[in-house]
């Protein structure tokens, strides 16, 4: 299988789309890593995508060698790239794939979670827009990788483009960065109510025990559209008892990029609910540009965090149901 070289796939990166808050919308740069060909049959390629927003640019690989006594098989070591030393990953490795041997890798270079990363593929093949009621959630169906950092499915001229959650390979890189395994720093004065919406497993595992530690109940959901549709059940519930949505829920925290629904969608869903309206909403992502934060306070969103500082949570989520309920009296 032949692959792209460097400078047609940094061209690839060149699209001049800028997507409207609140389409429901993504770009995603679709790589491929080629499988080798054995004994049960001829080499597969295995197309894989990421959000083009956490892509900075994409090289030829500098031809790394597994390092021995690396904290990881896959961790190929680090490289120089102008003001930025990064360290490199073969995606390969990590997804257990065994990679066909080529003249020529491409390393896609990502900056998010306040880290720049590069990732070592077999090749790209273009970037796709697409909306999120389009991207397949996981379940039901089985990633050939088998691994939980498959966030969802798009399909695209006859294949489907595994989408990666790169936050999940880099989490598993370094343990020490899940933010529930410590004791919380701030604890609610009293019991709040908190509706979590994020595709990865991993981030609702980590949030989950922040919350919970912090005295926060979380009902966890997978993605914007569960989530809209379990606040709109509890305000049906809320109405139906004659009872204020506050006694069911005090804020929904979200994270922005999601199959089916985004959380831009979600907070303008919910802020233009008559029942809804009045609970506060944080988003999070690993890629708070200024522009997203722009995004965000169009549709509504109160507050915004970058994931490296999702530990803020429980305190910003309790100094924001406080100042609704002082607006409220």
């Amino acid at each position: 299988m032949k692959n792209q070289k460097a400078d047609t796939s940094a061209d690839v990166m060149q699209t001049g789309i800028l997507l409207d808050t609140g389409t429901n919308e993504l770009e995603i740069l679709e790589f491929h890593i080629d499988s080798d060909a054995g004994p049960e049959g001829p080499g597969v390629r295995n197309s894989f995508g990421v959000n083009v927003a956490k892509v900075m640019e994409v090289i030829e690989s500098p031809g790394l060698e597994p390092l021995p006594g690396a904290v990881h098989p896959s961790f190929r070591g680090i490289i120089p790239l102008r003001s930025h030393i990064l360290p490199v990953i073969d995606l390969a490795v990590w997804l257990n794939i065994a990679k066909a041997p080529a003249p020529l890798d491409n390393v896609i270079v990502t900056e998010f979670s306040k880290a720049v990363t590069g990732f070592v593929v077999s090749g790209v093949t273009g970037i796709h827009r697409v909306g999120w009621p389009e991207v397949i959630p996981p379940d039901g169906y089985l990633p050939k990788t088998g691994t939980q950092a498959i966030i969802g499915l798009v399909e695209r001229d006859g294949h489907f483009i595994q989408l990666l959650d790169l936050e999940t390979i880099i989490a598993d890189l370094s343990p020490e960065s899940d933010l529930g395994a410590t004791a919380p720093t701030f604890v609610a004065t009293r019991e709040l109510k908190a509706l979590v919406a994020d595709d990865s497993a991993t981030i609702r595992l980590m949030l989950k025990k922040s919350l919970t530690r912090a005295g926060i109940t979380p009902t966890i959901t997978a993605n914007g559209q569960e989530a809209l549709e379990t606040a709109r059940a509890l305000a049906r519930q809320a109405k139906a008892e004659g009872r204020p949505i506050h006694d069911f829920l005090d804020i929904i925290i979200s994270d922005i990029e999601m199959p089916l629904m985004d959380g831009f969608t979600l907070t303008k869903n919910l802020k233009h609910d008559a029942l809804l309206r009045d609970l506060p909403v944080v988003l999070y992502s690993s890629i708070i540009t200024d522009e997203l934060r722009h995004k965000g306070q169009s549709v509504g969103a109160d507050c915004q965090i970058s994931k490296p500082d999702l530990e803020s949570i429980p305190e910003k989520a309790v100094q924001l149901v406080q100042e609704y309920e002082r607006k409220r009296r």
